[in-house]
């Protein structure tokens, strides 16, 4: 079976499309070893695939030509221990980042804020009017 569709029949890409982008751009491996869209996947090999923020590691169980339901598609695979204590890792690093909005002093100006701006713009005098 190709890996492009093996990948999105165990829904790890939304369409066959991505699957094949992140297989050319070296994001899956198979035994360690980089790999064409193309290329036949049997049970019992090994992939490693890019996530954001860590690699997962998954064993194959089986093969399928159809997208089914997500319990049927967890089925297809097995990860392995390492990747997941390294998916606990990478979830406690995400916990313990500062929230992204904390760091914005001030937010979008208010309606009111905004005709404040626009009156004092509007009656500023500068130096060059004199």
């Amino acid at each position: 079976m190709r890996l492009d569709k093996w990948l999105w029949a165990a829904r790890f890409f939304k369409t066959r499309q991505l699957a094949v982008e992140a297989v050319e751009r070296h994001r899956v491996e198979i035994n360690g070893q980089p790999c064409k869209p193309g290329r036949d996947l049997r049970a019992g090999d090994r992939l490693r695939l890019a996530q954001t923020g860590w690699w997962r590691e998954v064993e194959v169980l089986g093969l399928s030509l159809q997208r089914g339901p997500a319990p049927a598609a967890q089925q297809l695979y097995r990860d392995t221990p390492d990747s997941l204590a390294a998916a606990a890792a990478a979830a406690e690093r995400r916990r313990l980042q500062p929230e992204p909005a904390a760091s914005i002093e001030q937010g979008r100006p208010t309606k009111r804020d905004r005709r404040e701006l626009q009156a004092w713009d509007r009656w500023s005098a500068s130096l060059n009017d004199e």
